[in-house]
């Protein structure tokens, strides 16, 4: 049997490292906002006559034209999506007229303009959105764990869980931001719903192996806490490890064989979906016991002081 809470302090150590890593990434580099927070236009084209075109080949024939940051995607299957600050109609007619002129026939199968202020709206919705899962979250395992054996704690298993979040999103948002350095990764809608997804996922993932323990704190209520803890993670890893590695291995096929235009959020799921399966392991199960342990202490503590 594997003693994985025996070993907490490594988990726990190798996690520090890693939101350490994630955060300064944060910090110091910061997370570039797509059009969908601040604001711009999107215009997808196809050239049917030269269907591999070069971003800088594309942004050169546009040059003259002073799109404010101008960026430029294959999709992989053909088309190319240009962002810039917003413009209007007029200027989305010089654009592919100037495509047309420099690379050749030029077709236009998307043009959208988001204001600001619908961009600022959305990040506010985004936001709001991630607190309330993670309340949901605690009020769900705490009201769904309710009556759980003594002595752990209802609300040890949401709060704890919700720990486990954080962690599994902050290493998540810190891998983005290296990826998006090197490769001008932006934050969009679909950053938010892969966050919203990983929230689920890892919950899952805690849920199993915490219903365990519950369990087995009902069938073997003599054994102590982090042999409990210890019994629950070796019965339901391979499980965990199993259903893990088959969506890994999906996530990875898209990621390979997908359109650029999604590589952004295959990789934010791929990121989340590894750290969710080894926080629910390594990181939420050591976090219980070393509470519930606490609360024991704090409960012998105030019986000793009774009794004096």
């Amino acid at each position: 049997m594997m003693n994985i809470i025996g070993r907490f302090k490594i988990w726990f150590i190798f996690s520090g490292i890693l939101i350490l890593i994630s955060v300064l990434a944060i910090v110091f580099w910061g997370l570039k906002p797509g059009i969908d927070f601040v604001g711009g236009t999107i215009l997808e084209v196809d050239f049917p006559q030269t269907k591999e075109r070069k971003t800088a080949e594309i942004k050169e024939a546009l040059k003259d034209l002073n799109l404010e940051n101008l960026t430029s995607t294959p999709t992989g299957q053909g088309s190319v999506i240009l962002k810039f600050k917003p413009v209007e109609q007029e200027k989305k007619g010089e654009i592919i007229k100037k495509l047309q002129e420099k690379i050749g026939e030029t077709q236009e199968l998307r043009f959208e303009t988001v204001g600001p202020t619908i961009g600022r709206d959305l990040t506010k919705k985004a936001i709001i959105a991630v607190i309330l899962a993670s309340l949901a979250i605690i009020l769900y395992l705490a009201y769904s764990f309710r009556g759980v054996p003594k002595p752990a704690s209802s609300w040890a298993f949401g709060v704890n869980a919700v720990v486990a979040l954080i962690h599994d999103i902050t290493i998540t948002t810190g891998t983005f931001t290296v990826l998006s350095r090197f490769f001008g990764w932006e934050i969009d809608s679909l950053f938010i719903v892969a966050l919203l997804t990983i929230l689920g996922f890892s919950v899952h993932d805690t849920i199993v192996v915490f219903d365990r323990i519950r369990e087995n704190l009902r069938q073997q209520p003599d054994l102590l806490i982090e042999q409990n803890a210890n019994q629950s993670i070796n019965q339901t890893i391979a499980r965990s490890l199993n259903t893990s590695l088959t969506l890994i291995l999906v996530l990875l096929a898209l990621l390979l064989l997908g359109g650029s235009s999604l590589r952004p959020f295959i990789a934010t799921l791929l990121t989340g979906v590894t750290i969710g399966t080894y926080s629910s392991i390594f990181i939420a199960s050591p976090l219980l016991v070393l509470w519930t342990k606490r609360g024991m202490n704090r409960l012998t503590e105030k019986r000793a002081n009774l009794s004096h």
